[in-house]
């Protein structure tokens, strides 16, 4: 298949000098080829800017466009909202800098979205990964494991489909708004139309991110998931969302917003 969308990979890099590298390389080697790489750099104080400079030293050519911006640190929803603002593309992958993408996630979403006019959003599964790259398995606390016979969850999206019994991702009731504002369910290595994130305002600074925007882009358009590993999420010590102190005080910011959608939503018609 030829596709002639240019899709801009955004990458969030905040301190992860271990993982950048293997970031980048697996969007250098992405079969889909109109691509352009967005890096915006949150302040890290570890040698996340040096491995940023060796890499598009070596491979700024194979890319479209390559904009690298390094500043202070603004936190999540300011960094994700100024890479949507620099980049050019009609598809946005979003990949933070210590995941990794399949050599075929790009084709795979962009074909889909292109196809598909009305989505806003289309993901694939994860298979889930361990600070060395290694893949692993989970146990019933998510635990990383090696070995798969052992596990209880082989995918973070199977993890996800356990704890959303409610939700067919299979349907076209994924991403149904009802279903996100009883909790977020939708993978990372997310593509987005770009031109849906700018009509819903894009990120707002100290929620949760992925949840917030995902509510806001399922008010208006429709999302999808694609049954198929199409990226490999880094389980590791240092994930966000093991900061315990940070993540209530953002479920704390995302109340008013929630109660506000619900109210929305419980006056819309019935289908």
């Amino acid at each position: 298949m030829i596709f002639k969308k240019l899709v801009s990979v955004i990458v969030p890099a905040y301190n992860h000098d271990e993982y950048i590298e293997a970031c980048l390389k697996s969007i250098l080697e992405q079969s889909y080829s109109k691509l352009e790489l967005i890096i915006v750099n949150d302040g890290s104080v570890d040698e996340t800017h040096e491995k940023i400079l060796a890499f598009e030293k070596k491979h700024r050519r194979r890319f479209k466009r390559f904009i690298y911006v390094k500043r202070e640190h603004k936190g999540a929803g300011d960094t994700l909202n100024e890479l949507i603002t620099l980049a050019k593309g009609e598809f946005l992958f979003q990949i933070a800098s210590d995941d990794i993408a399949k050599k075929n996630a790009v084709a795979v979403l962009a074909d889909f979205l292109k196809r598909n006019i009305d989505y806003a959003l289309v993901v694939g599964d994860n298979e889930i990964i361990d600070d060395q790259g290694n893949r692993v398995y989970w146990d019933k606390d998510r635990n990383n494991l090696p070995e798969e016979n052992l596990s209880v969850y082989k995918t973070f999206g199977e993890f996800l489909q356990a704890h959303r019994p409610d939700v067919d991702f299979d349907s076209d009731d994924f991403g149904e708004l009802g279903t996100l504002l009883k909790g977020n369910y939708i993978p990372n290595g997310k593509m987005f139309r770009r031109s849906a994130l700018l009509k819903v305002g894009g990120y707002e600074k100290d929620m949760l991110e992925d949840w917030y925007i995902n509510i806001k882009l399922a008010k208006r358009y429709r999302l999808k998931y694609i049954d198929q590993i199409l990226f490999s999420y880094r389980w590791h010590g240092s994930n966000t969302i093991k900061n315990l102190e940070y993540i209530k005080k953002i479920e704390s910011n995302m109340k008013d917003f929630l109660e506000e959608y619900k109210r929305e939503y419980n006056k819309l018609p019935e289908k």
